[in-house]
C-alpha cells in the first residue's frame, strides 16, 4: 500500500527519431550521460525538450514508450505529467481573475458555495490563493481521492468538510491535492463550463497544444502514447494500468508530449505571451512565481552550497539553483514521472516526461541540462543521487528488520475473519467493502483490490492488488485496526498511517446488506409489545424500518435470515422468532446491555 512504483530494464539502449530531434551543439555530447541515466535507473524511457526564449533548442525521445513491443519514445509521444497540472489549473483562475469574474484574494465559498472545510472559521477564510498555494492547514488526504474515486467532482467536493487539518489556517504548508480539485470546481461554477473544456479554451487550443488532453483513455488511442512501467525490488520492470484519475483532474489529469509542453514553457518566459499574444496576464504570472509560502528552511549544505531557498508561488515551487531563480513542479502517477521547470531570468525552460514512476530520472535530466546551459561546473547527478538512492534503500531495510523484532506477530485475530465483513465508511473518504475469501480477509474500493494480510490480534496490513499481484516486498506503512464494540462485534476500523497521528481516520462498519424480496420483508411488518411499550415494523418502497415512540425511525439492514441491524448503530440488532408453524410470534432485540424479548401483538 505505501509506495507502489518503480522499474527495470537492463542493456537499454537510445532510440532517436532523428527527423524529429531537435540538438543544441552545447547539450549534444549528452546524449551518452542520458543513455547512462536511464540503464542506472532501470528506466523504460524518457522524453526532454528544452526552451530558450521562445524557441525549443533540443528535444529528443530516448529508451522505450512501450517495451515489450520496443516501440520508441519521441519527441511527440503522449505521458500523463501529473501534478504538473497544478499550473494549468492556477492560470485558468488567473485569467478568470483578469477577466473580473472572481478575486484570488477572497474566501472560496463565496464562488462555490457548496465548498465548506472542517469548521465554519476555515469555511469562511480560506481564499483562492490559500489553495493556490498549499497552506489552508489540510494534510494530503490523498487516500480519499486516489483510493476512493469517484467521477463526480461534487462529491470529492463534499469530503472536504470531513477532512480534518494538521495546523491553522496559514501556520504551515502541506501538500494537498484536493484544493486544486476545488479549484477546477470554482472555475466551473463560475464559467458554467467543465474545468477540462475551459482550460483547453483558455491555454491549450491558444498555445497550439491540440493532442494534449485530460482522460488516460484518449490518450491510450493516440498512435505514439506511452505504457507506463513500475520497479520491484529496485530490478523487476513491470507494466502498469493507468490510473483514471477521474474528477481529480485539476489536480493532475493532463497529458501531454514535450513538444507540446515546450509552447507552455515559452509562455511563462515571455511573461505570459505566446507568438506575440498574451495567454497568461503578466501579473498573474508574477504572482504565481513569486513566493507566496516557505515550504521549508532551505539552507544550503555543505556538499551543494549552490542549492537552497525552498518556497511555493501559484502551482510552483521556487528555488535558488546555483545562483539561479528556478520555478518548478514535478508530478507523479501510476507508472509515470515528470519534471516541468524554468529558469525565468535566464530564459531558459526543461520539460522532462518519463515512464516511470516515483523515477529520479527527471531530477537529474534536468540538472545535467542546467548545469550546462547555465555554465555551471559538471557535477556527477545521476552517480550522487544513486548513492543516496542505496543509503536510502538500506536504511529502510535495517528500520524494516528492527521493526520486525518489536511487533508482535502469529497472534491470532480476536474474531473469526467472518465477523469482520461488513461495509466500513469515513464521510470525507468514501467505503470500502471488507470480506473474507479463501481464508484470508480482502476489501474493495471504488478502484481497487487490497489484501489485508493478518499482523496481530485485530491489526491487519493493507496491500494493493497490482499486476494481478500483492506485492509484499516493500515494508508497509498503513495499518488497519479493527475496532470491537462494548456489544462483543466489530463496529468500525481505524486506518493508522493514512495522514498525521493526530488524525483518527475511523471507517464506521455497516453490515453488508443481503438481498429480500418486498414480498418476504412484508412478513415482518407488524406491531410487538415490550413491557407496555409498542415497537412497530413497516416497510418504505424495499426497505424495512422500525419505529419507537420517542425515538427517531430506524432503517434496518438484512444480514442473516430473519435477522436485521439498525444501519446508523453498531452493536444493535433485531431477530424475528418464529414458531413451529414458521409463524413470526416475537422478535429480540439485541443491545450492547442485553437482549430483550417482544411478543407480536395479535
Amino acid at each position: 500500500m505505501k509506495k507502489l512504483l518503480t522499474t527495470c530494464l537492463l542493456g537499454i539502449s537510445v532510440l532517436t527519431l532523428e527527423a524529429q530531434n531537435i540538438t543544441d551543439k552545447r547539450l549534444a555530447s549528452l546524449d551518452t550521460a542520458f543513455a547512462r541515466v536511464l540503464k542506472t535507473w532501470n528506466a523504460p524511457g524518457f522524453a526532454v525538450a528544452v526552451v530558450e526564449k521562445n524557441k525549443v533548442i533540443y528535444a529528443k525521445g530516448f529508451g522505450f514508450r512501450d517495451v515489450e513491443q520496443k516501440l520508441p519514445v519521441t519527441v511527440n509521444t503522449l505521458f500523463p505529467i501529473g501534478s504538473c497540472t497544478k499550473a494549468f489549473t492556477t492560470s485558468v483562475l488567473g485569467i478568470l481573475q483578469k477577466q473580473g469574474k472572481l478575486d484570488i484574494d477572497k474566501p472560496a465559498n463565496q464562488y462555490l458555495k457548496e465548498l465548506n472545510f472542517f469548521s465554519n472559521e476555515l469555511t469562511n477564510q480560506v481564499t483562492l490563493r490559500d489553495m493556490m498555494s498549499h497552506r489552508t492547514g489540510l494534510p494530503r488526504h490523498d487516500i480519499s481521492w486516489y483510493l476512493f474515486n469517484t467521477a463526480s467532482r461534487d462529491s470529492l467536493m463534499k469530503r472536504i468538510q470531513y477532512q480534518e487539518p494538521t495546523f491553522p489556517l496559514r501556520r504551515q504548508w502541506q501538500y494537498n491535492n484536493f484544493m486544486f480539485v476545488a479549484q477546477g470546481a470554482v472555475a466551473e461554477k463560475i464559467s458554467g463550463k467543465s474545468w477540462e473544456d475551459l482550460t483547453r479554451e483558455l491555454i491549450l487550443s491558444p498555445l497550439g497544444m491540440n493532442r494534449s488532453n485530460f482522460s488516460v483513455h484518449q490518450m491510450a488511442k493516440d498512435k505514439d502514447a506511452a505504457l507506463g512501467y513500475g520497479l520491484r525490488k529496485d530490478s523487476f520492470l513491470y507494466k502498469r494500468d493507468y490510473y483514471d484519475i477521474n474528477a481529480a483532474g485539476p489536480a493532475g489529469s493532463i497529458n501531454s508530449s514535450v513538444m507540446e509542453m515546450s509552447n507552455w514553457l515559452m509562455a511563462w518566459i515571455n511573461d505570459g505571451k505566446f507568438k506575440g499574444a498574451e495567454v497568461l496576464p503578466s501579473a498573474f504570472v508574477k504572482d504565481a512565481i513569486s513566493s507566496q509560502m516557505v515550504v521549508s528552511a532551505g539552507f544550503p549544505s555543505k556538499e551543494k552550497p549552490g542549492l537552497h531557498l525552498s518556497n511555493y508561488g501559484l502551482g510552483w515551487f521556487l528555488s535558488s539553483y546555483k545562483g539561479h531563480y528556478r520555478v518548478e513542479h514535478g508530478g507523479n502517477i501510476d507508472g509515470f514521472s515528470a519534471s516541468t521547470s524554468f529558469f525565468p531570468t535566464d530564459s531558459i525552460g526543461i520539460v522532462v516526461l518519463v515512464n516511470q514512476d516515483g523515477s529520479s530520472v527527471p531530477g537529474i535530466v534536468r540538472n545535467l541540462i542546467s548545469d550546462r546551459l547555465l555554465k555551471e561546473p559538471y557535477f556527477d547527478w545521476n552517480g550522487d543521487l544513486r548513492r543516496a538512492h542505496e543509503k536510502s534503500m538500506q536504511t529502510n531495510r535495517d528500520a524494516e528488520k528492527s521493526k520486525s523484532k518489536t511487533v508482535a506477530t502469529n497472534l491470532k485475530p480476536l474474531h473469526p475473519l467472518k465477523d469482520y465483513e461488513g461495509i466500513y465508511t469515513h464521510p470525507g473518504y468514501g467505503s470500502l467493502d471488507v470480506f473474507e475469501e479463501r481464508d484470508s480477509l480482502f476489501s474493495l474500493t471504488p478502484n481497487r483490490r487490497i489484501w489485508l494480510k493478518h499482523l496481530h490480534y485485530d491489526v491487519f496490513v493493507p496491500y494493493i492488488q497490482q499486476d494481478n499481484q500483492y506485492d509484499t516486498s516493500d515494508a508497509a506503512n498503513i495499518w488497519f485496526q479493527f475496532n470491537t464494540g462494548i456489544g462483543g462485534e466489530v463496529e468500525s476500523m481505524n486506518a493508522v498511517g493514512f495522514e498525521a497521528p493526530s488524525i483518527k481516520l475511523e471507517f464506521k462498519r455497516s453490515p453488508r446488506a443481503k438481498a429480500v424480496a418486498t414480498s418476504v420483508l412484508e412478513e415482518y411488518a407488524g406491531n410487538y409489545e415490550l413491557a407496555g411499550t409498542e415497537i412497530k415494523f413497516y416497510l418504505k418502497g424495499n426497505t424495512l424500518y422500525m419505529f419507537v415512540e420517542g425515538q427517531p425511525e430506524y432503517e434496518l439492514v438484512p444480514v442473516e435470515k430473519d435477522k436485521f441491524s439498525l444501519k446508523i448503530i453498531t452493536g444493535y440488532a433485531v431477530q424475528f422468532l418464529r414458531n413451529e408453524k414458521n409463524e413470526l410470534e416475537a422478535i429480540n432485540l439485541v443491545q450492547p446491555n442485553g437482549t430483550f424479548k417482544a411478543n407480536r401483538k395479535k
